[in-house]
């Protein structure tokens, strides 16, 4: 590797540690920031807001790749990717300093949407500018390797997020850091951000988008000829559902619904499951570049896909393996004392709720809803038609009510209540016990879920970057990308939450995973060519 192809890997990836960073806050906070921002409104209204601000940045970044895509295919990657950091850094910036809900009203979560649209796109550009950079700059026979360096920084920038926010925490009390210090970690994106500038200004432009500049060949029209042509746009859908679709759920279940599960249903203090989660990827990291370079070997494919079966066949038994290893006492209440949901089907609704306007009122959703959101496993057992819905926990019985009803706030708080009390004397535990954790065991099954995250996300950037020509690649390869990882990776803790709370089964919601990597193996094994001997240059394209 020379100096030169150094300083780009390094930039580069840099950059895009940096924009992920700043991306993961708002997740990471995201229960401080809905009490600053959305506890003036009604709660329906701030349900709708909490749900807006935190969906906005994945939901946008597919318009972000479009946006930057054409750009960068009109005037220039390194230009693009200026601009996108750019954008993040000060979106970030602003949130820090933006007033919360008491001071100006409304517009404080209006402001913070805004704010949260714009950090999506701008990383719905940065992505593909980075990954393309790093391509064209690197020999044949390693752009494997050279690309995984950008494919640890997503990784990278929730371990930094992770860490800056863990060690503002601990240097104050708790009032104070949910008061005011919450602001610090994103106050701090402005000293990353100039960083980031500094180092990709200094940097050239790449040398195919020059040529291709300096012989007036470049894309006069890069969306119509990415997706208004069918030859290109038959590999964008390949792509999306052969690549990135399994890819991006493989990454969000080994790093975002690994923690979820951790804390919403193992019930393991949030602290300890982030330093746990922590730990994974530390070990884990490096493979990134393992994974990476065996695809220059090997191929991208077939490395992608074995990452995308394992995924599909291990999921179940390892996340049984984590009740088993992080709550003990969960796994003996279930079998001593299961718990059975005896309704009316019709009465029981799918709460899948992404916009936050439906209410879910019968006996039988309040009675899910109280298990689901406190991670209880349940079974379904049907009732007559028309009878109020029981929660049966062993040889206990609570009868659930009708929410339509007048005082059904109270009576709701009510019956969460007693039912706390069932179940905490049935053994369910309100936490997971410290003593009893196999932190060891713990770590090990985060460990194998990341590896699996990097066997999917190492080679990607290759095997995108190489599907799609040099006039049209930035636009062409950023928009399945951002499809994959905003929307069927972004929403997969909300539709696997809907599907468990649904069946009342804590590991249904993988299947939503299971399916996709499945999917994602079977059509990239009969449609996604292997391109890993592929040349980049124009005039061979």
């Amino acid at each position: 590797m020379t100096r030169e192809e150094r300083r780009v890997i390094f930039a580069s990836s840099l950059g895009t540690v940096f924009e992920w960073y700043d991306f993961y806050l708002y997740g990471s906070l995201a229960a401080i920031i809905s009490v600053q921002f959305f506890s003036g409104v009604n709660p329906t209204a701030g349900f709708i807001f909490a749900l807006l601000a935190f969906a906005a940045g994945f939901a946008v970044r597919p318009f972000g790749a479009l946006v930057f895509g054409r750009l960068g295919d009109l005037v220039g990657r390194k230009y693009t990717f200026l601009v996108t950091i750019t954008i993040m850094g000060l979106s970030t910036f602003i949130v820090g300093l933006l007033p919360n809900y008491a001071t100006i009203g409304m517009a404080a979560p209006i402001i913070l949407i805004v704010l949260r649209l714009a950090q999506g796109l701008a990383l719905g550009g940065e992505y593909g500018g980075a990954a393309i950079y790093v391509a064209e700059h690197a020999p044949t026979h390693k752009r494997g390797n050279y690309t995984s360096w950008i494919q640890t920084t997503a990784t990278m920038g929730l371990f930094l997020s992770l860490l800056v926010i863990l060690g503002v925490r601990l240097s104050m009390d708790g009032a104070a850091f949910e008061s005011w210090g919450w602001r610090i970690p994103f106050i701090l994106s402005i000293i990353l951000l100039g960083i980031s500038v500094w180092i990709r200004v200094q940097l050239n432009e790449s040398p195919l988008f020059k040529k291709m500049k300096e012989e007036g060949t470049l894309s006069k029209s890069p969306i119509k000829e990415s997706f208004g042509k069918w030859p290109n746009l038959k590999i964008v859908l390949i792509a999306l559902l052969g690549l990135t679709a399994g890819q991006a759920v493989v990454w969000y279940t080994g790093q975002f619904y690994a923690l979820f599960f951790l804390t919403r249903i193992l019930k393991v203090d949030g602290q300890t499951a982030n330093l746990l989660i922590a730990g994974a990827l530390l070990l884990a990291t490096p493979f990134f570049i393992v994974f990476g370079s065996l695809s220059d070997r090997i191929g991208r494919k077939p490395v992608i896909l074995a990452g995308c079966l394992i995924a599909a066949l291990s999921y179940f038994p390892i996340f049984t393996a984590l009740t088993h290893f992080a709550n003990p006492a969960l796994e003996a209440a279930q079998r001593e004392a299961p718990v059975v949901v005896i309704a009316d089907p019709a009465e029981c609704s799918f709460q899948f709720n992404p916009v936050g306007t439906a209410s879910f009122t019968s006996s039988c959703d309040v009675a899910k809803s109280a298990l689901a959101k406190d991670g209880i496993p349940y079974s379904n057992e049907v009732a007559p038609a028309g009878t109020i819905a029981i929660v049966k926990v062993g040889d206990a019985e609570l009868a659930s009510f009708d929410a339509t009803q007048d005082g059904a706030a109270d009576r709701r708080a009510a019956f969460n209540a007693t039912l706390k009390t069932v179940l905490r004397d049935a053994g369910y535990p309100k936490a997971a016990d410290p003593a009893r954790i196999n932190y060891t065991m713990v770590v090990a099954l985060l460990f194998m879920l990341v590896l699996l995250v990097t066997m999917v996300y190492g080679p990607i950037a290759a095997a995108l970057v190489e599907l799609f020509p040099t006039r049209i690649r930035y636009t062409s390869m950023s928009l399945p990308y951002h499809i994959g990882n905003g929307w069927f990776g972004g929403f997969l803790p909300t539709v696997s939450f809907a599907i468990v709370a649904a069946t009342g089964n804590v590991y249904s919601g993988l299947w939503y995973p299971v399916i996709i990597a499945a999917m994602t193996f079977v059509i990239g094994l009969l449609f996604l060519p292997e391109t890993k001997d592929r040349e980049l240059h124009p005039e061979e394209e």
